[in-house]
């Protein structure tokens, strides 16, 4: 009965672990030689339940590399061999480099997900439990790997577009493989123009001005207001809390209209102040129901020998609050950040003037028959790019802000 499960396992991982991986690698693989490419689906089979062998005959310990060493080495002879040394159904030769070097990373990939999914499991003992186990860690890879190609394809497309000529693009658009002879230059060409014809560094700038000052705004008012909700105690608190949580559920495309007719007769259209109202208020709302959260978890104890000490209301903000809040205050910043250097529909709305355009609405007029595919590409990746860096930088900051909230201590 044990060697039954144990051949389930060899056989149920080998069938799901190696076409996958395979197949996006002959994706990645495809778009980078433009030839089209079947994996051979038996062969990674049959490589992947090699690799699953090796792993359960002998169980790698946390540093030891041997074992996994093995499983490539198995699984990389196992899939030249089965595909007749043609891994991707093409001929070693064509490409070469490029097969060789996809061959490898597949085995790679395979040996250490295939590792990561049998780690610490009991092959001796293979229960119920472990086969849950091993069932559950599968599925969670899957999805990391099904929804990162959901978001990671359309923009590494974005970025070979906007790396390439106009005439390339004309000749095959489904052509995503790039041209180095030209040069660094050449390849960027389309980034250089942005910036020297399109006014982009213009708009860059001021869709830094409209968020930071976004974020200050928002953070001035929702900071005191949160920590009124948390600590303080009046009639009405929670009928408020709530009303300004309707605020935030009102759709823009509601208020867009009737807020162009008052702004345009009050002059607050075609300028950054339009903006700089509407953003906040649509921000605060949601910047409140995030610190409250976090500021209820503060203890009230420190709060008040604070207040034993001579401090006030506002110094307590100050001296306790905001420095015990800084992960939340940093989740808070990103998110409202985010929001304002991304939003659309005000910025199209409210802006004419191409010297105050942001960068959504600068994008706007680069997708039109006039300009060049590559260069609206080029400008979305340049959109893309900040946020992303920010988010990276600030990462650590998000998640405990986010969770901060969430328990009550």
């Amino acid at each position: 009965m044990k060697n039954l499960k144990l051949l389930l396992l060899i056989f149920v991982l080998g069938f799901v672990w190696g076409p996958v991986l395979l197949t996006i690698i002959s994706v990645g693989q495809m778009l980078i030689v433009n030839e089209f490419i079947l994996p051979p689906m038996i062969a990674a089979m049959i490589s992947s339940m090699g690799a699953v062998a090796v792993i359960i005959a002998r169980p790698p310990l946390k540093r030891n590399f041997k074992i996994l060493f093995l499983s490539m080495a198995l699984s990389f002879s196992l899939l030249l061999i089965l595909s007749g040394l043609k891994p991707f159904n093409l001929a070693l030769a064509s490409s070469f480099t490029i097969q060789l070097a996809s061959s490898l990373l597949y085995v790679v990939l395979l040996s250490l997900t295939l590792k990561s999914i049998l780690n610490k499991i009991a092959f001796n003992d293979l229960s119920k439990y472990y086969l849950q186990l091993v069932f559950i860690r599968s599925m969670k890879k899957l999805g990391i790997i099904f929804f990162t190609l959901i978001v990671l394809v359309p923009f590494l497309i974005m970025i070979v577009t906007s790396l390439k000529s106009q005439q390339l693009l004309l000749a095959n658009p489904l052509d995503f493989s790039l041209d180095f002879s030209g040069g660094l230059k050449a390849l960027l060409g389309s980034y250089a123009k942005l910036f020297a014809e399109f006014n982009f560094g213009r708009f860059l700038l001021n869709s830094f001005f409209v968020s930071i000052v976004t974020v200050f705004i928002t953070l001035f008012f929702s900071v005191p207001g949160a920590y009124v909700i948390a600590r303080l105690n009046f009639p009405g608190r929670e009928f408020f809390f709530h009303a300004l949580l309707l605020i935030y559920m009102v759709p823009a495309i509601v208020l867009v209209i009737p807020l162009y007719a008052i702004f345009t007769q009050l002059g607050l259209r075609d300028n950054f102040l339009g903006l700089l109202i509407v953003y906040p208020a649509t921000t605060i709302p949601v910047a409140l129901y995030m610190l409250q959260g976090y500021f209820r978890n503060i203890p009230f104890e420190l709060e008040e020998a604070g207040i034993v000490d001579g401090l006030t209301r506002i110094g307590v903000i100050l001296k306790i609050t905001i420095p015990l809040s800084l992960p939340s205050l940093v989740s808070v910043s990103l998110y409202v950040f985010m929001i304002a250097w991304n939003e659309f529909l005000f910025a199209f709305m409210f802006l004419d003037n191409v010297e105050i355009f942001t960068l959504s609405r600068g994008l706007v007029s680069l997708n039109s028959s006039e300009v060049p595919r590559q260069f609206l590409m080029a400008g979305a990746v340049v959109a893309t790019i900040p946020v992303l860096l920010i988010f990276l930088v600030l990462e650590r900051f998000l998640i405990s802000g986010l969770t901060a909230g969430s328990v009550k201590g």
